[in-house]
């Protein structure tokens, strides 16, 4: 398989502190990723290196066969699907959530004066079915609840049918059923052979999706430990990650750890 994101020797540094050090890292085309850390671990700057927001201080990064710093990262980052805190922050309250999906066609944030054709209406409606909120299209953006956010978030990050899908915490802030509704969903895409590669952070075993292939612990920008999510998510190398003895269990599919 094709690697879609390949980083070899990857440090981001700022203020003189490594946010990243010296990670080396690939994607291949079908993989599913979650990337487990605690705060301040350096996964968001992964992911932000990853979807083209930013550049590493050394080392190689390519983002679908484009080396960074000598790509044009406006014409890259439409062929990524990106959900954040920080690009929610963007969105505008006021704008139609069907707006919200569809305005990812031209890699914007609020609808101006761009022309859609009707494919790109009809897209989006068919994302938002998907997703669960397809009746929630002609609400406001800021009307929705946490949960119901993020799933309009997820459409439009598939709204552009990327090559490589990042969600940086997808379930936070949501409460209990909110998150198991989506991480359920989450699994349903991961398991379609057509949804795009995928890479997912978060802070908890509970939210790995099924269907996910592969883990990768961080730990103070540094890389703890990747390969086979069988392999990688273990009592050992789960404690050395978060710097606390943990228990881990499994039922079915699905993830969970405890302090012991």
């Amino acid at each position: 398989m094709t690697d879609v994101l390949e980083l070899a020797d990857v440090s981001v540094v700022r203020s003189g502190h490594h946010l990243l050090d010296g990670v080396t890292w690939a994607v291949a085309d079908g993989d599913r990723w979650v990337v487990l850390g605690p705060n301040g671990a350096g996964k968001t700057t992964l992911l932000q290196v990853a979807s083209a927001q930013m550049h590493p201080s050394s080392g190689y990064a390519a983002v679908l066969g484009e080396l960074l710093g000598a790509v044009d990262v406006f014409e890259l980052r439409p062929r990524i699907g990106l959900t954040s805190a920080a690009l929610a922050d963007r969105i505008p309250r006021g704008e139609s959530v069907r707006d919200v999906v569809v305005t990812a066609s031209y890699a914007v944030l609020g609808r101006w004066r761009e022309e859609y054709e009707g494919y790109d209406s009809d897209r989006a409606a068919i994302l938002l079915d998907r997703l669960g909120v397809g009746h929630l299209a002609t609400r406001t953006f800021g009307t929705l609840s946490e949960g119901e956010r993020k799933r309009v978030q997820i459409a439009r990050a598939l709204m552009t049918d990327p090559e490589l899908l990042l969600l940086d915490e997808p379930a936070a802030g949501l409460d209990l059923g909110a998150r198991e509704a989506l991480v359920s969903t989450l699994g349903d895409i991961a398991a379609d052979p057509t949804s795009p590669a995928t890479v997912l952070v978060t802070h908890h075993v509970e939210e790995i999706p099924t269907a996910f292939t592969h883990a990768l612990l961080l730990r103070e920008g540094r890389i703890v430990a990747a390969g086979q999510v069988d392999d990688i998510v273990t009592d050992h190398s789960l404690s050395e990650c978060f710097g606390l003895a943990l228990t881990v269990s499994r039922n079915g599919a699905r993830w969970s750890a405890r302090a012991r």
